[in-house]
């Protein structure tokens, strides 16, 4: 069973500077949060261990997209256990076809690599050059989670925190999709 610790780590040994700017700005918002430290969340069994411990959050999954003409960027929040389908929201917020963006746009600006990704990333969009696109059922749920920007550390979180102040907090707007 994992632990869960209400808050930011105690100290920065083995953390990363981006896994501690995620709790320096959550903690500037006073943002309350649960976290879990985990193996690196590449399995199905660790993912499921972590959906497990942070219940009843809801498990999401981010993707990085971009248009077929690569000059749009988009954040993808939708429930880990829905199946993308680029053509069904490409079409809700009328943009031609999605597919995935590259991994050095990726890190440019969420300031994460892929397997880390996460709404947390936001804060690192100083320009708002990604679009927020929330899945429905994410949005409404009451408790949502995600990363801290790494793929070892995991968050529960209210919804209405990230996306009435953390969201904001970081100058980006929420676009509800249906995935």
């Amino acid at each position: 069973m994992m632990q869960i610790f209400n808050g930011r780590p105690c100290n920065a040994d083995g953390r990363t500077p981006r896994e501690m700017a995620v709790y320096d700005f959550l903690d500037k918002l006073n943002i309350s949060y649960e976290r879990i430290d985990h193996a690196p969340a590449q399995t199905a069994e660790v993912c499921a261990e972590i959906t497990e411990a942070l219940s009843p959050a809801t498990a999401c999954k981010n993707l990085f997209l971009t248009n077929s003409k690569g000059d749009e960027l988009f954040l993808l929040v939708m429930r880990a256990d829905k199946h993308f389908t680029g053509r069904i929201v490409a079409h809700q917020i009328g943009s031609t076809r999605l597919s995935f963006g590259p991994e050095d746009k990726l890190i440019k600006y969420l300031g994460t690599p892929s397997g880390s990704v996460s709404v947390m990333g936001l804060m690192n969009d100083k320009n708002c050059a990604v679009q927020l696109l929330v899945d429905r059922d994410v949005y409404y749920s009451p408790f949502m989670r995600c990363h801290s920007c790494v793929n070892t550390s995991s968050l529960r979180l209210k919804t209405a925190d990230v996306f009435g102040v953390f969201v904001p907090a970081t100058r980006h707007d929420v676009r509800i999709v249906r995935v």
